[in-house]
């Protein structure tokens, strides 16, 4: 790529005052795709009489148009980071701020799905059917988990305009009912309706980081059995680095868009042992202690106001003092593995860098680093080590977790693939400093504040100053327009365009204290809700307490109608510290009126959508809506959410096989070793294992030896009543003969994983049990005609 044009200009003071940009005309194409060029020859009758004179291609983009990497961590809340005065090491962040110019309110939309939307938008997150995250859309348009095709990606636009682009990590934004190996495709990144030329990455909102389930495209593949010292972000990385090279070998005058999304540092916290123990013993003082320490970190780095509050743990967290000195080793390890997992995911983007400087495109590279799509997750609520029993809302102790830790290994578990371990909420809140709450809660800047670092060495001064200027990731890709001069197109694919609800922070490049100029914002998720005008929010913290276990029954009657709004004067109130709410009613009246008017615009409506599937009807959460499953050997690797939910409904599984006395091997398995259910025959024994998340592991084992033979294998569950998380009954037959029977005492009603599978005949990715965990994926070495899931009542 050659170096960027020296000639540079300055937009009308009614655009973008004081904005550095390309020495180009603008690119006011109103429809996409461009019409095809035509040719400049004339044909004749034959070829002598014929002219040949093509025209030269028209350009599309300003001549040395930049390359484009979007970094976004996840998780991570406002106050980790080294570079602004947290407790991790940061080298790539700090690298690319010293390089570039740095956001101190710059916000997200509290969640990832939605946040991820918005960012590759342009628009806001329920305007684009993201009001919650993909697992738990519904049919709302704005809950919907599907981007409209009425509001283009920014992949798709510059694609058009002639970017190669690609995508590499978390995905999270196709509807959860269409990641199976044979789609639909239209809402896969690299499919038509996003518009990714390619990626390599996972597609739900979370995964194991050692045994990932991965997409290359639209080809579901398993890149990690058989390899040792595998790392997802690693991988990711490698592909990542690699792409790059061969796009600017291949086409050096084509400029690239990289959207690079780790699963760092969502949970499950996976990483290497020798990462985590790089901070043994650095956070033995506790949360409490942490907070103070950052705190006064900030402050003397200028980045947070200097008449900045901290604010207090709310009464619903614990405080580091209340924790058990028995607990308090388990508690900080947890605090050592994510700290560990999130350093090195910043490494790994540094790699990223190193490879632009070894092409020679650095200078020519617009590189905005998104420290996360929302803040520090509490959903490990009190430590865990398998957290998706929050999101199933079941109730443990800790001494459960510690309990079953220590059975595998003991702390050195933690970080492995026999853990799926979160880290307690406080931790979380400690990572918000100096802000109230986490992820979840979109009223608070502590769930949807975030650094953002904006670097691009040929055209942006460095600048240490902080810019305070309010923006959003609905910012991002109308800045990214603005530099290249391109008009958001009102057609593409021959469909009416949204507008778009983010402005350029173009303006806030090279002038550090220009005003502000995004005057409102709303934030709504589940619920929880806020809205900025011109240096005042509004705010409702809403129904739920993300860092409490459990469903509070209460929430079954709320209404937004009954809700108490929280007022903010940003100019003297940094860290939403001081409610004035009852000092300006008027003003509290006048933020409600303008989110009631952006909610209804927006399709935010009904106001706490989110809940529907989360926590009102999770029956209503996207699935496979068979309720009669008919299967072969060949159906393996079937994402959880399209799968037969055989942990979770009343079901008979039959299976049709031929058993032998070497008989071996899983017959059908759903979830992961983080939890899950399989069936599997093992030296002349038929077993099946119900693993509730790690901490309660039901195994029902056939006492008598087994036939030889053709058989047929009845595995029928019943629900033992209607209690949420309630106990199942589970009968096993061969030939209708009952060879196994019991009761798993608590079930999984959402579902065990996020991103593992269903499989018959194997055990694919991470294997539930421990039984077969040095074997996998323990492939059935016999022939299965066919396995039948049916639901019954």
């Amino acid at each position: 790529m050659k170096a960027p044009s020296k000639r540079l200009k300055v937009r009308s003071l009614a655009i973008t005052i004081g904005a550095l940009l390309l020495s180009a005309p603008a690119f006011a194409q109103e429809s996409l795709p461009f019409p095809p060029k035509p040719s400049g020859s004339k044909a004749g009758p034959t070829i002598a009489e014929s002219t040949y004179t093509p025209l030269q291609a028209k350009p599309h983009l300003p001549a040395n148009a930049p390359n484009i990497v979007v970094i976004m961590l996840d998780d991570v809340g406002p106050a980790l980071p080294e570079t602004f005065g947290g407790v991790i090491h940061t080298p790539t962040l700090t690298r690319l701020s010293k390089q570039g110019v740095s956001y101190n309110r710059f916000h997200n939309a509290a969640m990832c799905s939605p946040t991820r939307a918005a960012l590759l938008t342009g628009r806001n997150h329920h305007r684009v059917g993201n009001g919650q995250i993909a697992e738990l859309a519904n049919d709302w348009d704005g809950y919907s988990g599907r981007i409209p095709r009425t509001s283009a990606t920014a992949a798709k636009v510059l694609g058009y305009y002639g970017y190669a682009t690609a995508a590499f990590g978390k995905w999270h934004n196709t509807p959860a009912n269409e990641t199976t190996a044979v789609g639909p495709y239209a809402d896969w990144p690299a499919g038509e309706g996003i518009g990714f030329d390619y990626f390599y990455g996972f597609l739900a909102g979370e995964s194991s980081q050692w045994e990932p389930a991965i997409v290359e495209n639209t080809v579901r593949i398993d890149p990690s059995h058989g390899k040792e010292n595998y790392h997802f972000t690693e991988d990711m990385t490698d592909k990542t680095v690699s792409w790059m090279k061969q796009v600017h070998a291949l086409t050096p005058d084509r400029p690239f868009f990289v959207y690079w999304a780790p699963g760092a540092a969502h949970g499950p916290h996976h990483i290497f042992k020798s990462w985590a123990d790089r901070y043994k013993g650095k956070f033995d003082g506790g949360w409490d202690e942490m907070r103070e320490e950052v705190f006064a970190r900030q402050k003397k780095l200028g980045w947070i106001p200097k008449d900045t509050e901290l604010t207090p743990r709310p009464d619903s967290l614990a405080a580091w003092a209340d924790i058990p000195e028995d607990e308090k080793p388990f508690q900080r390890r947890l605090m050592e593995v994510f700290a560990g997992y999130t350093e090195h995911a910043d490494h790994q983007a540094g790699r990223i860098l190193d490879a632009l400087d070894e092409m020679g495109v650095r200078d020519n590279t617009l590189i905005f680093y998104v420290w996360g799509d929302n803040g520090s997750s509490a959903e490990g609520q009190n430590g865990s080590l398998s957290e998706l029993l929050a999101q199933n809302g079941i109730r443990t102790e800790i001494k459960d977790h510690i309990a079953a830790m220590n059975e595998l290994g003991g702390l050195d578990v933690l970080g492995s693939p026999k853990a799926d371990n979160m880290y307690h909420a406080g931790w979380a809140w400690a990572g918000s400093t100096p802000h109230r709450s986490t992820k979840l809660v979109a009223a608070h800047f502590g769930g949807t504040r975030t650094p953002l670092v904006v670097s691009w060495p040929g055209t942006i001064k460095p600048d240490r100053t902080p810019r305070s200027q309010f923006h959003h990731v609905n910012d991002i890709v109308p800045t990214i327009y603005d530099v290249l001069d391109i008009t958001p197109p009102k057609q593409v694919d021959g469909i009416s365009q949204d507008p778009l609800d983010g402005i350029s922070m173009a303006y806030t490049f090279n002038a550090p204290k220009a005003p502000g100029r995004k005057k409102g914002q709303y934030f709504e998720i589940m619920g929880s809700r806020a809205y900025y005008q011109d240096d005042w929010i509004a705010s409702v913290f809403g129904p739920r307490i993300p860092w409490k276990a459990g469903v509070d029954p209460a929430i079954m009657t709320w209404s937004p109608s009954n809700d108490t709004w929280e007022l903010h004067d940003l100019r003297t109130d940094y860290s939403q510290a001081k409610d004035v709410a009852a000092k300006h009613p008027d003003k509290v009246a006048e933020l409600k009126r303008a989110f009631d008017s952006d909610a209804q615009a927006n399709k935010v409506w009904p106001v706490g959508g989110g809940l529907w599937s989360a926590v009102f009807h999770p029956e209503d959460a996207p699935s496979n809506p068979a309720t009669e499953f008919a299967f072969t050997q060949d159906v393996i690797g079937v994402p959880e959410f399209t799968a037969p939910k055989v942990g979770a409904r009343s079901n008979l599984v039959t299976i049709e096989t031929e058993l032998g006395p070497d008989s071996q091997g899983v017959l059908y398995a759903l979830g992961a070793f983080s939890g899950g259910v399989a069936l599997w025959v093992d030296k002349g024994m038929l077993t099946y294992e119900y693993n509730l998340f790690e901490i309660e592991r039901t195994q029902l084992a056939s006492s008598a030896p087994l036939p030889s033979g053709k058989v047929k294998i009845e595995v029928e569950t019943r629900k033992a009543g209607t209690e949420h998380a309630g106990p199942l009954d589970v009968v096993v037959r061969i030939d209708g003969k009952e060879v196994a029977k019991g009761r798993v005492p608590r079930s999984a009603p959402l579902t065990f994983t996020a991103n593992d599978a269903f499989d018959v005949g194997r055990d694919s990715y991470s294997p539930v049990s421990l039984a077969y965990f040095d074997r996998k994926p323990f492939a059935f070495n016999g022939k299965i005609d066919r396995l039948n899931v049916q639901y019954l009542k």
